[in-house]
């Protein structure tokens, strides 16, 4: 397993990231998570990687969610805070007991999947049935454990029952952070929070900052929708090289 203080390139290569995906997050709306999944995992391992993301994205979620409390509705998500408890430990155990040569495709799948839907705009129907929300939570609680991703399903949710927009950031906010909190418990019963996992946080905590000052200042220069776009097409190519490596390896 790479470690986060092997080596300085890799250091500074790792706090580039966070900065990349906490402007992106600031400028757009969304992508910390898939940003940092994308690209953290190539420079110190999955294992460290992803709990990493989730101390970084949680503390993000906790200012963000500050911002929006008051439009938090819990009754939109409680059913899909109730599964989330069930996703998370199986996820934490895929992260632990899987290799990465069966994580990364199925990353692949996700990243690429849920940017395609993003950059072409899909509409699903309307779900009504109270069932949605609570396989929405498990999924969603499996991919934070095993990725630190666990906004797809939520998101594609939450369009489908057309949640209006400080309703919708601010459910997202409130859900991603129990999740997160529940996934860096997890990973701390088994042992996941390592020396190296901290120390990346604790380095990356200053770029969490920069990262919203910028972010919220390069909207003046920057279109937000424009680069938006960008982001998404970079997944979808990320998304892709996860899927081929694995079939090419």
């Amino acid at each position: 397993m790479r470690s986060v203080s092997q080596k300085p390139m890799q250091n500074w290569l790792s706090l580039l990231i966070v900065f990349f995906a906490i402007c992106t997050q600031s400028l757009t709306g969304f992508g910390a998570g898939l940003v940092s999944v994308a690209f953290l995992p190539g420079v110190m391992g999955m294992v460290t990687a992803v709990p990493m993301i989730a101390l970084i994205t949680g503390t993000l979620e906790i200012i963000l969610l500050f911002r929006l409390r008051s439009a938090f509705n819990f009754k939109a998500v409680w059913r899909m805070a109730l599964t989330t408890l069930l996703g998370i430990p199986i996820g934490v155990w895929a992260l632990r007991g899987l290799s990465e040569k069966v994580l990364l495709p199925i990353l692949g799948v996700v990243m690429a999947g849920y940017a395609l839907y993003a950059l072409f705009n899909f509409k699903f129907p309307r779900l009504e049935h109270p069932g949605w929300a609570f396989l929405t939570g498990f999924l969603s609680g499996i991919l934070s454990g095993a990725y630190s991703v666990g906004g797809p399903p939520m998101i594609i949710y939450g369009d489908c029952r057309g949640w209006e927009p400080g309703e919708f950031k601010s459910n997202l906010q409130g859900f991603f952070l129990l999740n997160d909190g529940l996934a860096i418990v997890n990973h701390a019963i088994v042992g996941n929070l390592t020396h190296s996992v901290w120390t990346g946080y604790l380095w990356a905590l200053p770029l969490v900052v920069l990262g919203l000052v910028a972010g919220s200042g390069l909207d003046r220069f920057l279109n937000p929708h424009t680069f938006r776009k960008l982001v998404l097409v970079l997944l979808v190519i990320m998304g892709l090289r996860f899927i081929l490596t694995a079939f090419m390896g």
